[in-house]
C-alpha cells in the first residue's frame, strides 16, 4: 500500500498543449528567417576574407578561417566558392567596383582637374582606410606570385587609375608649363602608395586621408606655375 501511494504522488511530465501544425509551423518559420541568399552569404565570406587578411595576413588565409569567421561549415564556403582562388577573384572583383564606383562619381562632376585631382586621392585613402587590408592583400604572395589573375586584375585596375590622374594633369591649365604629365603622375600615386603602405607599418598611427591631402598639397603647390613677378 505504501508503495502504491508513493507512485500515485509522482509528478506527471508536463505536456506540450500547443497544437502540432502551430508548433511546426512557428519552426519552420524560424529557419526560413535564418536562411541567407547566395548573393549575402557570398559579400558575408568577402567581407570575412578582408577582415581576416587585415588581422592575419593574406598569405595565411586557410577556407577554415574564413568558415568560422563567417559561422558556416566549410563545405559551405566551398558551396559558393569552389576554390580558394575563386574567393580572392570575388574580393578583387568587390574592390574594383568600390573603387570604380567613387572614381566614376568625381570624374563625372562638374569639378576642375585639379579639384579632382584631390578629391580622387582623398577618396582612394578614404577607402584604404576604411579597407585595411587593400597594402596586405597587394604585396602579398597570393597577389605576387600565387594568382595569376588577381595579379593581373589589379594591374588593370591601377593602370586606370594612373590613365584618371594623367589626364587630369594634362588638363589643368594652372600647372607650369613643361610638367610631364606622366612624371607628375607617378608622383602622385607614389605618394598614395607610401603613405598608406607608412599608415599600415606604423600600427595606423595617424590619420591616412589627413597626410595623404596635406602631402598632395604640397606635390601640387609644385607642379603650378609661379605667378609673373
Amino acid at each position: 500500500m505504501a508503495q502504491a501511494k508513493k507512485t500515485s504522488k509522482a509528478k506527471k511530465p508536463a505536456q506540450d498543449t500547443k497544437p502540432a501544425q502551430v508548433k511546426k509551423a512557428s519552426e519552420v518559420k524560424k529557419v526560413v528567417q535564418k536562411r541567407k541568399t547566395a548573393s549575402e552569404r557570398k559579400t558575408e565570406i568577402i567581407e570575412a576574407t578582408l577582415q581576416l587578411s587585415d588581422e592575419q595576413g593574406p598569405d595565411r588565409l586557410s577556407i577554415e578561417a574564413i568558415a568560422i569567421k563567417v559561422g558556416i561549415s566549410q563545405p559551405g564556403v566551398l558551396r559558393h566558392f569552389p576554390k580558394k582562388q575563386d574567393i580572392w577573384e570575388a574580393v578583387a572583383n568587390h574592390l574594383i567596383s568600390m573603387m570604380s564606383q567613387r572614381w566614376e562619381k568625381i570624374l563625372s562632376s562638374d569639378m576642375s582637374p585639379i579639384q579632382q585631382l584631390r578629391a580622387l586621392t582623398s577618396a582612394q585613402l578614404g577607402l584604404i582606410q576604411a579597407t585595411p587590408a587593400i597594402p596586405a592583400i597587394l604585396l602579398s604572395r597570393e597577389l605576387q606570385a600565387d594568382n595569376k589573375i588577381l595579379r593581373n586584375t589589379f594591374f588593370v585596375l591601377m593602370k586606370g587609375f594612373h590613365g584618371h590622374i594623367n589626364r587630369l594633369i594634362a588638363e589643368e591649365k594652372s600647372f607650369r608649363k613643361g610638367l610631364d604629365p606622366a612624371d607628375a603622375t607617378l608622383l602622385i600615386v607614389g605618394t598614395i602608395q607610401s603613405t598608406a603602405l607608412r599608415w599600415s607599418i606604423s600600427g595606423r598611427s595617424f590619420d591616412l586621408v589627413e597626410k595623404g591631402e596635406h602631402l598632395l598639397k604640397v606635390l601640387l603647390d609644385g607642379f603650378i606655375h609661379p605667378p609673373t613677378k
